[in-house]
């Protein structure tokens, strides 16, 4: 009779860790997504970015023959002046 209560305590325990290593796989697998939306998040940041760079330098560009003081152009990134 003893062993079987230990043998029901040692499968309770077992279950248990059982339980919590599926509970920490499942925390880790949802902090895994929040870091790829963070990082589609910051992707699409850049892109917008980029685009009003692009925006930007396109109207200095188309506006420059009317301009005696221009301001800098840069490129894409925004990292050197064009």
């Amino acid at each position: 009779m003893i062993g079987d209560d230990g043998g029901n305590q040692f499968r309770q325990y077992t279950q248990l860790l059982i339980a919590q290593k599926e509970e920490a796989r499942i925390q880790l697998q949802a902090e895994e997504y929040d870091l790829i939306a963070a990082a589609v998040d910051l992707d699409e940041i850049e892109e917008v970015n980029a685009n009003c760079i692009l925006m930007a330098n396109l109207q200095q560009a188309s506006s420059s023959g009317t301009q005696t003081n221009s301001a800098p152009v840069y490129d894409s990134d925004g990292s050197a002046e064009v």
